[in-house]
């Protein structure tokens, strides 16, 4: 940018005292104007292309990247007991339980939730548990969660054997959205959760609401099959 100034303004000087001096007509004046405006554009254009280069750079950086990891992910599924002197370095090695692998990923919060989403609709249920319950842990504050997002993470779990998980996601959704339209239902499902966990104080705990309040719904319907016969096992 200098650069372009100082010759700027020497090429401006020296046409403006040639045509002041009276040694330069209005054709050779033009040419040193076309002449001036192109060696101008020609820098713009040299700039914006080292831009793009670096851009380009950059670019093809990450593809690198992600070629070296998708090799090495190849390796570990093919070879898992692979040594780990063979592996690379700078490359987080992957949990082939763990269907997220966030380390190796660094998936942002709205993809882990419509990844959840999506395999929650086919019924992959456990991937669908994994990649919701990796936004509810990594990103428990951000505003993509909701009471809807807590019943779909709930539904997941439980439907992949994550009563643990499924209990935590339902319980929160019933401690901070009370009002939700999904609140009865989660009511449910978390009684369910801690059913399958063998928590059955906690089960009839969560039941009683329905007992008082929603004697006469579908909910209660289900559960209480599971209520007579943990409270007639502990009482007696």
């Amino acid at each position: 940018m200098k650069l372009f100034l100082v010759f700027s303004l020497l090429a401006f000087g020296f046409v403006f005292s040639i045509w002041k001096y009276g040694g330069m007509n209005t054709t050779v004046m033009a040419k040193w104007n076309a002449q001036f405006e192109y060696e101008k554009k020609a820098l713009v254009l040299a700039k914006e292309n080292r831009l793009l280069q670096a851009k380009f750079s950059d670019v093809q950086y990450k593809i690198n990247e992600l070629e070296s990891k998708n090799k090495f992910l190849s390796a570990q599924i093919k070879n898992p007991h692979t040594k780990a002197a063979r592996n690379i370095a700078s490359i987080p090695k992957s949990n082939t339980n763990d269907l997220v692998n966030y380390e190796v990923y660094k998936w942002t919060p709205e993809k882990l939730l419509a990844i959840g989403e999506k395999e929650l609709y086919y019924k992959n249920y456990e991937k669908s548990a994994q990649f919701y319950n990796e936004l509810l842990k990594r990103f428990s504050k951000h505003g993509i969660v909701s009471d809807r997002v807590l019943f779909g993470a709930g539904i997941a779990a439980f439907e992949g054997n994550r009563f643990n998980w499924s209990e935590k996601h339902f319980d929160r959704l019933v401690k901070h959205y009370p009002k939700s339209e999904f609140y009865r239902g989660a009511k449910l499902w978390l009684a369910l959760a801690q059913y399958n966990q063998g928590e059955h104080e906690k089960f009839l705990l969560t039941v009683e609401d329905f007992r008082f309040k929603y004697r006469n719904t579908e909910e209660w319907k289900i559960l209480s099959r599971y209520y007579e016969d943990i409270s007639y096992k502990i009482k007696k």
